[in-house]
């Protein structure tokens, strides 16, 4: 499975949230703020992220295998709010499904009554589904963590790991903040 992001999200942290969050008023720092806003974001939000999830509205472009004999394809990087479109990969070119034959069930999408879903190619990738996910209010937990993540590296800007890490090492309270919000995969 291959999720890429086609448009990508607002800030989910506001320049002014996390201005008036580091108790900076000046606007000297505006640029480096805004870099330490995308960089926790991108740490936790969609197919690269940490939490498994959108947080942001973004539109998503997923390749996935044919549904099975359940007849759902389950879509990653949840809240799904609406599918744009579905193509089926017949031989070397995409063939649009009609959008009669599909509905929006969750987080997933369910062959429609009394639809029925193309035949699909033999391949890992015959599905492509592109599809809008993310919140329309950001959790309050996320934002807060964006936030307290933005003050570390803010407060630590120069500061060096004596040995390598593998990923960015995240407080306890952000963890904790997140838990709740992770996608298990």
């Amino acid at each position: 499975m291959r999720v890429i992001v086609s448009v990508a999200p607002p800030p989910v942290v506001t320049l002014a949230e996390a201005k008036e969050h580091l108790e900076v008023q000046d606007n000297e720092r505006d640029n480096l703020i805004k870099g330490m806003v995308a960089a926790a974001s991108a740490h936790l939000d969609g197919p690269d992220g940490w939490l498994g999830r959108a947080l942001g509205k973004q539109t998503l472009v997923a390749y996935l295998p044919a549904p099975t004999f359940d007849r759902y394809i389950d879509l990653p990087f949840p809240p799904v709010v609406e599918i744009d479109s579905i193509a089926a990969r017949q031989g070397r070119e995409w063939v649009t499904v009609d959008p009669t034959v599909y509905e929006l069930r969750g987080n997933s999408v369910a062959q429609a009554f009394p639809g029925a879903w193309p035949a699909w190619a033999c391949d890992p990738e015959a599905v492509r589904v592109t599809y809008r996910a993310g919140y329309d209010a950001v959790p309050p937990a996320a934002k807060a963590a964006i936030l307290l993540m933005v003050g570390d590296l803010y407060r630590f800007r120069d500061t060096v790991a004596p040995i390598a890490t593998a990923s960015v090492p995240m407080s306890t309270t952000v963890t904790n903040l997140l838990m709740p919000l992770q996608v298990y995969r």
